[in-house]
């Protein structure tokens, strides 16, 4: 086992800044700057955040086998650095383009969209095959997946509060341009961050690359243990992409103040971070899948919560999504822990790298998940008669409102329900933590 400096496991953390920015605000102001500011259908702009994360999903293994490939010594971060700066850029270009038409202000969103997609696949693939190569140990993994999933939650919070209020505060165009600023300057801190920390890291692993993409990725996909943890963070990724996407009309037209969307973020992020150790602390105790399925249920509780909220108040609105946060935190530090065990009994057993290729096969699931989820809460807003229009303020039916509820309650509920199914079906993490607590159980 190689154990890892704090200064090491303190850098890989400081990557989440960059990837919890990024992998929030677009879910978050994307959709509303369509609709509320430049007039596009709400079906039509819930496509265009889908498409991006559609492209990185095809996109993401194919940035793992290029870092599996890297032939130098610190193989994964000069794709950090370099794809990272071009990620800051290219977010914020996205809200510096035309107003009017909708078409023009659409296509543009699109483009430079699809950019930052791709920029974020050379990053985050690279970024999550990292955790699988500097360290070999069970349980040093889960410590080290706990800093990054607290500043990845960190990251959302400050991302998640600060977005919203930059535009509220300043009002249409610019405000979104003052937030995409910021945002930037955030995501290139995280990019600094990691880079730098990372420096020096020992690697576990050294097995090569070999053989051809399309067999390399035949071999991932057919892994079951993959597939068994890959559906039901992609279910999870959906629901919870619904809610990040709906909280602005929530708050803006269900109860009638756009400035709850900052509070209710708050009460959803805040409980993750402060929790994120107790959840490491019961993967300890019953193992990373059952801390998985625990962390699942809660999330089920809050969402019904927040069904509820709608005819109970703020309070009960803001209660429900701090249920949904303490669930969120498991649901996030659980499946990044199992993932570098996959990777690396993977590269136990066939003798070959292909550590990036399962990191970017998994990334590309979650920001598919991702961008369903909004696209899922267009259709559902669409089918409910939410009208879309340049005026953002512009009153909605109850049917309308109605579906907000339901696409961030109901749906997200019923889509974690399911995931425990192919969850209950994951064996790995039983053998090896039995092979953890055999030769080493501190380590656990």
């Amino acid at each position: 086992m190689i154990r890892m400096r704090a200064r090491t496991r303190f850098g890989y953390a400081l990557g989440g800044i960059a990837s919890g920015t990024y992998g929030t605000v677009p879910g978050l102001i994307l959709m509303p700057y369509l609709t509320d500011l430049l007039g596009v259908e709400a079906a039509i702009a819930g496509l265009i955040v889908f498409i991006p994360k559609a492209w990185d999903f095809f996109l993401n293994p194919i940035a793992g086998r290029v870092s599996d490939r890297s032939p130098r010594p610190d193989r994964r971060r000069p794709f950090l650095l370099r794809a990272g700066v071009i990620l800051a850029l290219t977010f914020a270009a996205m809200f510096f383009g035309p107003s009017a038409p909708p078409v023009a202000g659409a296509l543009w969103a699109l483009a430079l969209f699809v950019a930052s997609a791709t920029a974020y696949a050379f990053f985050q693939v690279p970024y999550l095959a990292l955790s699988a190569e500097i360290t070999d140990d069970y349980g040093e993994r889960t410590r080290l997946v706990t800093w990054r999933v607290i500043v990845f939650t960190l990251a959302i919070l400050v991302s998640g509060a600060a977005a919203p209020a930059l535009v509220e505060a300043a009002g249409g165009l610019a405000g979104y341009r003052i937030m995409a600023g910021a945002m930037s300057a955030l995501i290139l801190v995280g990019t600094v961050g990691v880079w730098w920390g990372t420096r020096g890291a020992a690697r576990v692993r050294s097995e090569p690359a070999g053989g051809r993409l399309r067999t390399q990725l035949a071999a991932v996909l057919g892994n079951p243990d993959a597939r068994l943890l890959v559906i039901p963070f992609v279910l999870q990724a959906i629901a919870m992409g619904m809610v990040l996407s709906g909280v602005i009309y929530v708050a803006r037209h269900v109860f009638g103040d756009a400035s709850l969307a900052t509070t209710c973020f708050v009460c959803f992020v805040a409980p993750a971070i402060l929790l994120t150790p107790v959840w490491a602390a019961i993967g300890r105790r019953l193992g990373k899948r059952n801390g998985f399925a625990a962390a699942t249920v809660v999330q089920i509780t809050g969402f019904i919560g927040l069904f509820a909220a709608a005819g109970m108040g703020q309070g009960v609105l803001l209660a429900a999504a701090a249920v949904v946060g303490v669930g969120y935190a498991g649901g996030q530090l659980f499946p990044l822990a199992m993932l570098p065990d996959i990777a690396a009994d993977d590269a136990k057993r066939s003798g070959l790298n292909r550590i990036g290729m399962i990191a970017g096969v998994w990334s590309g699931f979650e920001l598919l998940g991702y961008a369903l989820g909004p696209a899922l809460l267009g259709a559902t807003m669409s089918i409910g008669g939410y009208v879309a229009s340049t005026q953002i303020d512009l009153p909605q039916t109850d049917a309308a409102k109605a579906a907000i509820v339901i696409g961030v309650s109901l749906a997200p509920a019923l889509l974690c329900a399911v995931s425990l199914v192919p969850l209950s079906r994951y064996t790995l993490d039983t053998r090896l933590r039995r092979e953890a607590l055999t030769t080493r159980p501190e380590s656990v």
